[in-house]
C-alpha cells in the first residue's frame, strides 16, 4: 500500500501531482508514529525526559495534522497546506534538536526521522512555490 499512489489516483489530481508533497505526506505519517513511540519510550527512561516527551508529542500531533490536510485533494487549500508544511518543519526541527541531546537509540531514530520529514516538507514547499 502506498499513500503516494492513493493521492495520485484521486480524480482531481491529474497533472497536478507534486512528488515532493507525496513524499512529505508519507514521511509525516511515519514521523507522527515515530515521535509518538519516542515519547512513550522517553517516559520509561529513568532520567528527566519531560521536555523531550513534550516536543515529541507536539511533533507527532503536528505531523499527523499535516499529513491529513496535505493528503486531501478535493477542491484546494494551498495556503493552509503551505502553512501546515512550514509548521511541520519547525516542529520537526525543534524535536530533532531535543532528541539529539539524548544518548539512546529511540531518540536517535526519532531525530533522524524528524530531519527527513522536515527536509521533505521544505522540498514540497519549494515545488509548490515553483508552480504557483
Amino acid at each position: 500500500m502506498s499513500i503516494k499512489e492513493m493521492i495520485k489516483e484521486h480524480p482531481q489530481v491529474g497533472a497536478d501531482w507534486n512528488d515532493h508533497l507525496g513524499e512529505a505526506v508519507k514521511h509525516a505519517m511515519y514521523c507522527a508514529a515515530i515521535c509518538n513511540s519516542c515519547a512513550d519510550a522517553c517516559s520509561a527512561e529513568e532520567m528527566d525526559m519531560r521536555q523531550c516527551i513534550r516536543l515529541c508529542m507536539d511533533c507527532a500531533d503536528i505531523c499527523a495534522a499535516t499529513y491529513r490536510v496535505a493528503s486531501r485533494r478535493t477542491g484546494g487549500n494551498v495556503g493552509v497546506i503551505e502553512s501546515m508544511l512550514r509548521t511541520c518543519v519547525t516542529a520537526c526541527e525543534v524535536c530533532a534538536d531535543e532528541c539529539e541531546k539524548h544518548d539512546n537509540d529511540h531518540c536517535r531514530r526519532c531525530a533522524r526521522m524528524c530531519r527527513e520529514c522536515a527536509d521533505d516538507c521544505l522540498k514540497a514547499l519549494n515545488e509548490m512555490a515553483q508552480h504557483a
